[in-house]
């Protein structure tokens, strides 16, 4: 008997061939791979909410597609007038994810205050059925801008409170992804419209016009109500117990109707706290120095010459890169830093003007470019809203969004219009040179100040 017992370590023995006993608590490996793989999978409100943007981008992109060439081909306008119009549709929005992010915080009813901004788009798409002219058509535009700027912030809460807090960018990747799918096909759709009725802008209001109240009916029917600060509040006062503490005289939480929320919403406190400072101040820059798409694609039209027909393609290659590397750079990003990713991606960015400045034609740099405009947005478009969920406490995380995508869009704002008058000085090779050069620049000082993010 004395060759079936082996010493262990600890100066015990265990019969050969016998499992150790496991310890108190320990999962079964079986049980753990299923529970990592649980953990790793997307949550199917987010799949739905992708849904929903994936339809309501295909009703605003097809319209975003068209405006350059609206603006400069059809009404015959300057670069600047666009970049005057491409500014406002850049931040007409901006102020309102702010409130849109407290509303969805101080309510905790994320879903109902995103629907608002969703119905408020999706009625604008009536109105371009009828408007006629610049500053009709540009109004319409802008009010849908303000509608995506209130439900941006509030969907984003709903993503972040669906997903596990270790999969934030993936979450958000595969948000994008679907999200983008939309953004491809709606310039795709507006292409084949003017391809084949060459003054066919009706045809794509109407067409955007459905897939938008489609969008809405998707919110209202299928996404769940949920309730992220009052999860958050319940959560602590369950788990008091599993965490050595008593449990709260009195407490009713495990009752029927549960606890009831007190105190504050939400505290506008987390803008003291260091790293959201420097996460602003680090958006802030970065937009400043990110022009809008379309001047890009203006600037690669002008250099070779191709058909304005072709125009709404370069929407879409820019869309169908961002949608196929929206989430496998979520996940890199939640393995390798979130900050790192959201910085050094705009280094892609920078990439892209140089390609749109570059003396040589031709297809290559072209498509070049475009696969770099679409890195860039899947490198920093979902990443910036995981980094700020994962900084902020969940009662301030609407809010906190909207802030951190105001500081953006504002930003971006004042760079298109900004551009459009440095274009309009300069030159289209000149302009896009002191673009790529200020984003060199500015890239590894932002990633000083970030250097000691906590994600």
């Amino acid at each position: 008997m004395s060759g079936l017992l082996r010493a262990a370590p600890g100066g015990t023995g265990t019969p050969t061939g016998t499992p150790s006993p496991e310890r108190p608590g320990a999962r079964p490996p079986a049980r753990q791979d299923a529970a990592r793989r649980r953990a790793g999978r997307v949550s199917s409100t987010v799949v739905t909410l992708g849904v929903v943007s994936f339809l309501t981008d295909v009703s605003s992109e097809a319209v975003t597609a068209i405006l350059p060439l609206y603006v400069t081909a059809s009404l015959g306008l300057s670069v600047v007038a666009y970049g005057v119009v491409d500014g406002l549709v850049q931040g007409a929005g901006a102020l309102v994810r702010v409130a849109g992010g407290w509303a969805a915080d101080r309510t905790d009813r994320p879903k109902w205050v995103a629907a608002v901004g969703y119905g408020l788009s999706a009625l604008t798409r009536v109105g371009l059925l009828f408007a006629a002219g610049l500053p009709a058509v540009a109004s319409l535009v802008v009010t849908d801008r303000v509608g995506k700027g209130v439900r941006t912030a509030p969907r984003d809460a709903l993503i972040a409170a669906s997903a596990n807090p270790r999969n934030l960018g993936r979450s958000f990747g595969v948000h994008r992804a679907l999200d983008t799918a939309g953004a491809a096909l709606g310039p795709l759709l507006a292409f084949v419209v003017l391809w084949a009725i060459p003054d066919g802008y009706t045809t794509v209001f109407v067409i955007s016009l459905g897939a938008a109240v489609l969008g809405v009916g998707a919110l209202v029917f299928l996404v769940p109500d949920l309730r992220p600060r009052q999860a958050a509040w319940l959560k602590t006062h369950r788990t008091r117990e599993s965490r050595g503490l008593p449990k709260c005289k009195g407490c009713t939480c495990e009752a029927p109707g549960g606890l009831q929320l007190t105190g504050r919403p939400f505290s506008w406190s987390f803008l003291r706290r260091g790293a959201t400072v420097r996460l602003l101040v680090v958006a802030g820059l970065l937009g400043l120095l990110t022009v809008g798409d379309g001047f890009v694609y203006l600037a690669l039209q002008d250099r070779d010459g191709f058909a304005t027909q072709w125009f709404p393609l370069l929407f879409v290659g820019t869309n169908a890169v961002y949608m196929l590397l929206a989430a496998p750079v979520g996940r890199f990003a939640d393995r390798f830093g979130r900050a790192r990713v959201l910085v050094w991606g705009h280094v892609l960015l920078a990439a892209a003007y140089a390609c749109a400045a570059a003396p040589f034609a031709g297809t290559t740099t072209t498509v070049v470019a475009l696969v770099l405009l679409g890195a860039f947005y899947a490198a920093t478009d979902g990443v910036l809203s995981a980094l700020t969920s994962a900084l902020v406490p969940v009662a301030a995380r609407g809010t906190a969004i909207g802030t951190a995508q105001t500081v953006t869009a504002v930003a971006r704002m004042a760079a298109s219009a900004g551009f459009g008058v440095l274009w309009y000085a300069t030159g289209r090779v000149d302009a896009l040179w002191i673009a790529t050069g200020a984003l060199v620049l500015a890239v590894p000082v932002c990633a000083y100040l970030l250097r000691r993010s906590p994600a």
